[in-house]
């Protein structure tokens, strides 16, 4: 019998019936498969042995999957086990990297804290000048009406002579005498400012307390005048001509103003300049009394 042949126009390869067809050499040019006789029987031994190859693949790539479950079952079990003995997360969770909650600090714990604090409130400069035990501050005329002129806005007025008086109704004319001896004034500090032939005399009188400044203040009336002050260059004025007097007080000082002119002339109401000069010294004796009480208020709060 001549030898079997599978295909034409190249080298044959015999195909060995107990080698598994997997492991057979590749042939050059494939045809149609035909195993059996030559007959046209089937090669009964040669299948059951393919078959049996196949067979033992399956359970080769079953025994794999197998041990590739055993390793994915082994993986859970060590995150229990950790998650067992730690904080309840796997080793490689990145919260298990963070302090447990009792361990982070809590944020008023971390908060610094102050003792509540507010600032004292301001110190009032009219209370150190309302009461003869705060206001300790040296006084007299000088003091309270420095320098040898005053100027307010574009009007300058030149100082004249100046008085201290510890019996105040001496200093005084009218019924202001008796007001101020009533009202126990202390001292009568006196100054005169002249502009021209204009003079105005101001008189502040000191009591021990405010209600004493402001009793003396509401007793006044239009026959209350302090007495004006002359000499050092200024003549006598105010003595029997008519002349214009105002009366105020702050804290524990009433002031009082009289104003007329130096050659005896009598005040009128168009006596514009005298009305002025006489609002104008009122103003800064007000503005002396108060800035008396705002030095020593800022020396209290530095202190």
């Amino acid at each position: 019998m001549p030898p079997m042949s599978f295909g034409q126009g190249g080298p044959q390869s015999q195909w060995d019936p107990w080698t598994p067809q997997s492991q057979q050499q590749p042939q050059q040019s494939q045809q149609p498969w035909n195993s059996g006789n030559s007959d046209g029987t089937p090669d009964w031994a040669a299948l059951a042995e393919a078959s049996e190859a196949r067979a033992k693949r399956r359970r080769l790539l079953f025994i794999g999957g197998g041990a590739l479950a055993t390793v994915a079952i082994a993986g859970a079990v060590a995150v229990a086990v950790v998650s067992a003995n730690g904080s309840g997360q796997a080793s490689d969770s990145p919260s298990s990297q963070l302090p447990s909650t009792a361990d982070i600090p809590s944020a008023t714990a971390t908060r610094p804290s102050f003792a509540p604090t507010s600032a004292p409130p301001p110190l009032d400069p009219k209370d150190f000048v309302s009461s003869a035990e705060k206001d300790k501050a040296p006084l007299g005329p000088d003091l309270l009406f420095p320098g040898t002129q005053l100027t307010m806005g574009e009007t300058v007025y030149k100082k004249g002579p100046t008085a201290d008086t510890r019996t105040c109704g001496s200093a005084a004319q009218g019924t202001l005498p008796k007001v101020l001896d009533t009202n126990e004034c202390t001292r009568l500090l006196r100054v005169t400012y002249t502009k021209g032939d204009t003079a105005v005399t101001v008189g502040v009188a000191v009591f021990d307390t405010e209600a004493q400044a402001e009793k003396a203040k509401k007793e006044a009336d239009k026959k209350s005048i302090v007495r004006s002050l002359s000499g050092g260059g200024v003549t006598s004025f105010c003595t029997g001509a008519v002349c214009r007097s105002t009366t105020n007080s702050y804290g524990r000082y009433a002031y009082f103003t009289v104003a007329g002119f130096t050659d005896g002339k009598d005040v009128t109401e168009k006596s514009t300049g005298v009305f002025r000069a006489g609002d104008d010294l009122a103003e800064f004796a007000f503005r002396q009394i108060r800035r008396r009480g705002e030095a020593q208020a800022s020396a209290a709060a530095e202190g």
